[in-house]
């Protein structure tokens, strides 16, 4: 858990971008890590796997932060059924579990990325 709370501190001051994708296996840790991120952004809300909900909203003084899980989208069509448009123009922070089926639709605008990697216990996280 301190080691989550290392990664954020890091990552944190480096977010310039209201998108930010996370990659990574099941169980890698990406809804562990938005809890920290949105913890340490001041929220107090109870965060939680949007992989149901496919997305999650989150509030903070300055601002909504939206919480997607794209694992079930089976097409782009149902990614802009849901008004991921909207959310990106209208909040603080979108983060996007399982991004890659919109991934194209965001070459270009600007956006973070993170991939979290598990091996033999191990995880590596790389931000960009």
């Amino acid at each position: 858990i301190e080691d989550w709370q290392k990664v954020v501190e890091e990552i944190l001051p480096q977010l310039q971008h209201n998108i930010l994708l996370l990659k990574g296996n099941l169980g890698a840790g990406k809804t562990t890590f938005t809890k920290f991120l949105l913890k340490n952004m001041g929220s107090s809300d109870e965060v939680s796997s949007p992989t149901y909900a496919i997305v999650n909203e989150y509030h903070l003084p300055k601002g909504n932060i939206f919480h997607f899980d794209l694992y079930r989208m089976k097409n782009i069509a149902e990614v802009y059924d849901i008004g991921i448009e909207e959310y990106l123009d209208n909040a603080l922070l979108c983060i996007i579990e399982w991004p890659e089926i919109y991934e194209g639709e965001l070459a270009d605008l600007p956006h973070h990325e993170i991939k979290i990697t598990v091996n033999d216990e191990e995880r590596a996280v790389v931000f960009r």
